[in-house]
């Protein structure tokens, strides 16, 4: 009978921790990804073959629309920007994110509005989303490339998205 007790003890124990995760509550994963630089798109050759006169210059990145990112489920600081690149694609960047590591974390951009607070923990699964992938650590700096055909006017909201557990770490409303 004892052998038994400890036998589905032990399993028991496996599948929480695989399911939870508990390890990742102490261990940090620091990412310190650079912007990503893109150039703006060449001419073509003239019809000599000769090289044709480079485009304009390139403008620089820029800030389409930023959010400082609130906590939820988990304490979350940081700031989200949406940056279009000189050769038009597009990125989502977290600076300076300093969250709770924890199973399945993704990006998420989302038409859902940011409420402080329990209210505004679950509310993101709701409505329009797209993820944008998994988190790559929960501090520093990391881009994430968005898809060409998103169009960021349908999406109001970025959430560091729990996929295990259905909750919000942290969310930033974009303006």
């Amino acid at each position: 009978m004892w052998l038994g007790a400890l036998i589905v003890a032990v399993v028991v124990l496996g599948i929480g921790s695989y399911w939870f995760q508990p390890w990742k509550l102490w261990r940090d994963e620091t990412v310190s990804e650079a912007l990503p630089s893109a150039t703006a798109p060449q001419r073509p050759a003239g019809a000599s073959g000769a090289p044709a006169a480079p485009a304009a210059p390139a403008a620089g990145p820029q800030t389409l629309a930023q959010g400082a990112l609130i906590s939820h489920e988990h304490t979350t600081t940081g700031t989200v920007k949406l940056i279009r690149l000189a050769d038009g694609s597009r990125t989502l960047r977290l600076e300076n994110l300093d969250t709770s590591n924890g199973p399945d974390l993704r990006v998420w951009l989302t038409d859902a509005p940011v409420k402080e607070g329990v209210a505004g923990w679950r509310v993101f699964d709701d409505g329009k989303y797209v993820s944008l992938g998994k988190l790559k650590g929960n501090k520093g700096d990391q881009n994430y490339e968005i898809p060409a055909d998103v169009n960021l006017a349908d999406y109001s909201s970025v959430t560091i998205w729990c996929d295990r557990f259905d909750v919000s770490f942290g969310a930033a409303t974009l303006a």
